[in-house]
């Protein structure tokens, strides 16, 4: 009896804001002691291993209207906080124009966490395997942490949080993302490559991830090039010196070698039980060298034909 009681005890309670500013107001009332959720699947982990005490007070965000919605228009994406991995993997709009996000999508969890798991839970937990994509696509924050909502960089705000982590205050309200170039009346291809390293299948957590997205012109030098790399407990970030090593480039054989030690010298991974920083470090670099050098190898392919 004593259990259930303390069980009972232990129970949040919940709350049903309609709006991401009520949102905001219960957590500022609450403070640590309120916790935003949604699908719920990293909490549930965290707090079956401990990492965590269930909280006094659960806000629960999805009667926030539009929060799960994917809207598009010729500028930009706008991808709800609350629209699920499922569908980022394979809303059609979104497989179109955002296929390394719908590739990096099918490859976190297994199928039933992705049905729970929400793209703005992914990016809010600083480290979920989702967040090299959005690097390497230039995504922008919507946040509610005030009166009035306001947009940040992807890569500006995980910077800061990679430098000094701070305690979630504000509502992510949504994910935008531009629309590419349009290449078609161009001779330029454009490519994009995912890559996770786990122990074992997708629902396992990964070791290393790395996401690509350029574009190499007619003459076969590399016009654009975006490279983001995390995996485990590291908190994800753009490549800026190997991205630069490699832009303006003809990716050859010299080249490449260039741009793989530099993407080895450049990452910084945290290690853990499971792989060493110097593992993590050369898989991130060869998957990186191997997918610009699949993408120049298509291209010239496409040259020719």
């Amino acid at each position: 009896m004593a259990m259930e009681q303390d069980e009972i005890l232990r129970t949040p309670a919940v709350w049903h804001p309609g709006d991401a500013r009520e949102a905001w107001r219960l957590k500022e009332a609450f403070g640590p002691a309120g916790v935003y959720v949604a699908g719920g699947t990293l909490l549930r982990t965290q707090w079956e291993a401990g990492v965590a005490e269930p909280p006094a007070h659960l806000i629960d965000l999805t009667a926030i209207a539009g929060a799960g919605e994917v809207e598009m228009d010729g500028e930009e994406a706008a991808l709800g906080a609350l629209v699920p991995l499922s569908v980022c993997r394979s809303h059609p709009a979104i497989l179109a124009r955002y296929p390394l996000l719908a590739e990096a999508a099918r490859v976190i969890a297994a199928p039933s966490v992705r049905n729970l798991a929400t793209i703005g839970g992914n990016v809010v937990s600083r480290v979920g395997d989702a967040l090299p994509a959005l690097l390497a696509l230039s995504a922008q924050l919507v946040w509610q942490a005030g009166p009035e909502p306001h947009a940040c960089s992807l890569a500006d705000w995980l910077e800061r949080e990679r430098r000094a982590p701070t305690p979630a205050s504000g509502v992510l309200v949504q994910i935008r993302l531009p629309v590419p170039p349009d290449d078609t009346t161009s001779n330029a291809a454009r490519f994009f490559a995912y890559h996770k390293v786990g122990r074992r299948e997708a629902f396992m957590p990964s070791l290393v991830t790395v996401a690509l997205t350029g574009r190499i012109g007619a003459d076969g030098a590399v016009e654009e090039i975006r490279v983001a790399a995390g995996g485990g407990q590291t908190v994800p970030y753009r490549l800026d010196a190997s991205e630069a090593a490699l832009r303006g480039q003809t990716p050859d054989g010299k080249t490449l070698a260039a741009f793989q030690a530099c993407v080895e010298e450049e990452y910084e991974p945290k290690p853990d039980l499971f792989a060493t920083e110097a593992y993590r470090k050369r898989a991130a670099a060869n998957l990186a060298a191997a997918a610009v050098w699949q993408a120049a190898r298509d291209a010239a392919a496409g040259r020719k034909g």
